[in-house]
């Protein structure tokens, strides 16, 4: 299993894949919370506290999770570019036991998906200080609490890659694929959090859940006065993480079981 393991980082490392993922991953986390924290929370509309207060800090990181569709796309490339550039036969005729080979590249991807999150908590981090020093601030929440939300970023941002995977094995059109992904998760889970009765399922959702993990309420309450819903109650940051959790396992479940049947041609 192993020397599978590194033929599939071999392969990734091959590409120019890992390094548009790493600038994603610095314009996500830098380039967005550096952003952010210039512009100030206090001067968004409707005004919050500035990066002063643990809110306004949260609040900043809280919009790095919108950013999850990039993670997402990256783990989506995983399946489908195989069959698109034909290397599918090559990979099973060299290892013809197909579930060691789909493990194997879940768990070069999960180690892909990994380092997305450490870079993109780096350079959100370093953004984020960075930015309060330029205005002469101090951070409202302690060290500790602003390295446990960026801990929890990145292995949302893992979690994403692991559902891209599955996505791109259930569906082994590659712009399909692509298309469903960016559809749903840039632009298809915010516009079912503004339905009235159907936003009450977006906290089982995995934008939901990832809100939760990271505790970021800003949009959906602002969402919820703007159109005169009812605020969305999120599961707890624990029931967060394990709902992300279970959907990283579904997604892993998929990319093994579903190439398992299909003809490689």
């Amino acid at each position: 299993m192993s020397r599978l393991v590194k033929a599939e980082l071999r392969r990734l490392l091959a590409t120019r894949i890992w390094q548009v993922g790493l600038l994603c991953a610095a314009l996500c986390g830098g380039g967005l919370v550096g952003l952010l924290t210039l512009i100030g929370p206090e001067n968004f509309q409707p005004p919050m506290p500035g990066v002063d207060t643990e809110v306004g800090v949260g609040t900043i990181l809280g919009m790095v999770g919108f950013t999850v569709f990039v993670p997402a796309v990256l783990g989506t490339l995983a399946v489908p570019s195989e069959y698109r550039h034909r290397t599918v036969t090559y990979t099973f005729l060299f290892a013809p036991r197909r579930g060691q080979v789909l493990t194997a590249k879940l768990v070069a991807y999960a180690a892909a998906g990994l380092t997305y999150g450490v870079v993109l908590a780096g350079t959100a981090a370093a953004a984020l200080y960075g930015g309060a020093a330029v205005h002469g601030l101090t951070l409202g929440p302690s060290t500790g609490t602003v390295l446990e939300v960026l801990t929890r970023l990145a292995l949302s941002m893992a979690v994403y890659v692991l559902i891209g995977v599955g996505v791109g094995a259930l569906i082994r059109n590659q712009v399909a694929a692509l298309l469903v992904v960016v559809g749903y998760f840039y632009m298809g889970e915010t516009l079912l959090s503004m339905i009235p009765w159907v936003n009450q399922l977006y906290p089982l959702l995995p934008g939901g859940a990832t809100a939760a993990l990271t505790g970021f309420t800003y949009v959906t309450d602002a969402m919820a006065t703007e159109i005169g819903t009812t605020s969305i109650d999120l599961l707890s940051p624990t029931g967060g993480g394990l709902l992300l959790a279970g959907y990283a396992v579904a997604a892993a479940a998929l990319a093994v079981a579903v190439p398992m049947r299909r003809d490689v041609q």
